[in-house]
């Protein structure tokens, strides 16, 4: 019997002045309750109860020592207590992780959003484009790009990130403007190392016909607002993810390219260390992101400031 199982079983013996009531109040056999009280007894070196026909009682040293577990089991309750109390409430500190991009494009307005709902939440918000143990980097939620892999970890889908093809004005006034994905191997690319790293486009036709096509160019950088202010500049194309192009296409700067081809998107998902018991600081925020990361949803939550940047 654990220690506090057994400061369990002592209280309710000298409350009810019965092995047998103890017992049955705790669900365990006589003989288990008798036992584990001469156990007890025998490791303090001291006898706690008179025993006799009517019951038991406590002796001076039975009493003084249920005073003492009972206010052990008092401030177990408070803990169990303010542990429950903090389960059920958004507050605390909410440590999130992201990547670089989508934490300051898309995530930080609306973790701005979320905190001004909850004034009794704190956020730790780290960018980081590098994979992030949730577990050993005590991080409580991870939003994360694509087919997630199958691990222990509790995950939530959100929804999809679309890409687009783009290009400057100015550039397709010098270059000319491609008709197919096969018209690319004459264009200058600008490359996301980060995800096209192999220097190959993939591209699916509305009759789900693919396409891999080979690029090349001037800069390759896995910075998305680098190569959001080159292709800006006129220095090539960019697959981009709407979320980084929305604001320069809404604006004019720049122009979506082979509007009947589609590049990959990838899937988002909110990931948690473990998909039981779920802090609701976890589940309150994941349910507040859902509603997000329907429809064009890119195109209310990207910046001009962050387009510009």
């Amino acid at each position: 019997m654990d220690t506090v199982a057994g400061l369990q079983l002592f209280i309710r013996v000298v409350e009810t002045g019965s092995f047998s009531k103890a017992s049955a109040d705790l669900g365990i056999t006589q003989p288990t309750a008798t036992k584990h009280v001469a156990a007890l007894e025998a490791r303090l070196g001291a006898r706690l109860f008179h025993r006799s026909t009517r019951g038991v009682t406590p002796t001076e040293v039975g009493a003084a020592y249920y005073d003492k577990c009972k206010a052990i089991a008092r401030q177990l309750e408070d803990a169990d207590s303010l542990a429950a109390l903090m389960q059920s409430r958004v507050q605390g500190t909410l440590r999130i992780s992201t990547s670089v991009a989508f934490g300051r494009r898309v995530m930080t307005p609306l973790v701005l959003r979320f905190m001004r709902q909850h004034p009794g939440l704190q956020i730790d918000l780290s960018f980081e484009d590098r994979y992030v143990n949730l577990v050993e980097q005590g991080v409580d939620l991870a939003i994360r790009m694509g087919r997630l892999a199958d691990s222990s970890l509790g995950a939530r889908y959100l929804g999809v990130n679309p890409w687009v093809l783009v290009a400057s004005a100015d550039y397709l006034q010098r270059r000319g403007t491609p008709a197919s994905p096969e018209d690319l191997g004459a264009h200058d690319a600008l490359i996301y190392s980060s995800v096209q790293g192999d220097e190959r486009w993939q591209f699916s036709g509305a009759d789900g016909h693919s396409l891999s096509v080979p690029v090349k160019g001037p800069l390759r950088s896995n910075n998305l607002s680098a190569l959001l202010a080159a292709v800006r500049g006129g220095l090539g194309l960019a697959a981009l993810p709407w979320y980084v192009a929305h604001d320069s296409v809404r604006d004019g700067v720049l122009q979506p390219l082979l509007r009947q081809w589609t590049l990959p998107a990838q899937e988002i998902h909110a990931v948690f260390s473990s998909p039981r018991l779920v802090p609701t600081k976890v589940s309150g925020f994941v349910d507040f992101l859902l509603p997000h990361f329907g429809g064009d949803w890119w195109a209310g939550t990207a910046t001009s400031q962050a387009a510009s940047s």
